[in-house]
């Protein structure tokens, strides 16, 4: 059964089958969905749409995973400008992240999860869990769970920690500093790595997943030990067993803006940034050279993930998104999803940017479904339109 969905915003000319496959989309969904979709071709913004109560073009949801694409986006540049070498190893940077057999682990394989310091024995506290800087501390004298380089498995909560503190050594800033200064802030972006007060007024918590009895019973086979891979690096194998639902509402998450899991975003601003990053805006140059964009969006990482225990792809830093989740968008797509259903990516092919956010978090985590068939038809409309 399908019911009335009011959607508000804009598209452009020709875009006009996005706002009736969002329509669509929305008319399966809870009543209490809320939700936003936008995206930019070429630098020009196409679409921007939002729906449901308490919602507009400007509300900011938490959108886990999806802020790595941010994090590592502030990595490229670092390369691009020569500060950073992907080639080089870790330990040049971060000396004592030599420790337990690391030494010669590089940053293209840390930004391929390959170096396997996934979390701590024991657990991250909440407390540190907000904090890279506390998080890399407690990583760098871990023993890596495989030998870096062997195998890869998604260092779900710790990566952008990881990589951060690399940035921290070689500039003096920190990722989130840098981030604001050379990305956000230039760009007026609505995509926060770290919320200031002021606009605490814009975010709606997340609500929590309301899965069906089937959808439960998948949930509970999925389940793993709480020693295992999966729950060591989704930080279950401590005192305070991290509930990944909630944790964008927590104001010391959203304040400091942990680089893994912790921005704030509208999907005017995902997609905003990769737009800003791949194609420029307005006219304006973009923030990573042709080549640049060339060398993230290489695939690095393909087969089983010994984390997520199942087929991934990862390109350096990024996902690898044509490869996976929508293999309609060009080889060397870049993007990022995030546990609650948000989606970011850039196809260089096409031009695109998209993003995605919406407020319940979607099952059984990832991607939201819908984001399959929201990105074909703005894709198709991108392609068609030239």
């Amino acid at each position: 059964m399908t019911r009335e969905i009011k959607v508000q915003g804009t598209v452009a000319d020709g875009y006009e089958a996005v706002r009736d496959e969002f329509t669509a989309v929305l008319a399966a969904e809870d009543p209490h969905y809320a939700g936003q979709l936008a995206a930019y071709v070429k630098g020009r913004k196409v679409v921007d749409l939002w729906a449901g109560p308490d919602t507009d073009s400007s509300t900011l949801y938490g959108v886990y995973s999806s802020t790595k694409g941010a994090a590592h986006l502030v990595v490229a540049l670092l390369v691009q400008d020569g500060t950073l070498d992907l080639d080089r190893e870790v330990a040049h940077y971060w000396p004592e992240f030599a420790a337990g057999g690391k030494g010669a682990a590089t940053l293209r394989e840390l930004l391929a999860h390959r170096v396997g310091v996934v979390g701590v024995d024991g657990g991250f506290s909440p407390e540190e869990l907000a904090d890279d800087r506390a998080i890399a501390a407690r990583l760098a004298g871990q023993r890596p769970r495989w030998r870096p380089g062997t195998a890869f498995g998604y260092h779900a909560l710790v990566i952008g920690a990881l990589t951060g503190e690399v940035v921290f050594r070689a500039t003096g800033r920190t990722l989130q500093e840098l981030y604001e200064e050379r990305v956000r802030a230039p760009h007026g972006l609505d995509f926060f790595l770290g919320l200031p007060e002021e606009h605490e007024g814009r975010f709606r918590s997340v609500l929590p997943m309301d899965p069906t009895p089937e959808q439960e019973a998948l949930l509970a086979t999925a389940a793993t030990g709480p020693r295992s891979l999966t729950s060591i690096a989704f930080n279950r194998n401590g005192a305070e067993p991290t509930d990944i639902e909630s944790l964008p509402n927590s104001r010391p998450v959203r304040a400091k803006g942990p680089a893994s899991v912790g921005g704030v975003a509208s999907a005017r601003g995902l997609a905003g940034m990769y737009a800003a990053a791949v194609t420029g805006v307005e006219g304006r140059e973009s923030l990573l050279k042709p080549a640049t964009v060339a060398e993230f969006g290489q695939v690095q990482s393909v087969g089983y993930d010994l984390v997520s225990r199942a087929h991934k792809v990862f390109a350096v830093g990024f996902q690898a998104t044509s490869d996976v989740l929508f293999p309609f968008l060009g080889a060397g797509s870049i993007g990022h999803s995030g546990a609650g259903g948000s989606q970011a990516f850039a196809d260089p092919s096409s031009g695109l940017a998209y993003g995605y956010t919406r407020r319940r978090y979607a099952f059984p985590g990832g991607s939201a479904p819908e984001n399959e068939r929201l990105a074909r038809v703005v894709h198709e409309a991108a392609l068609a339109t030239g």
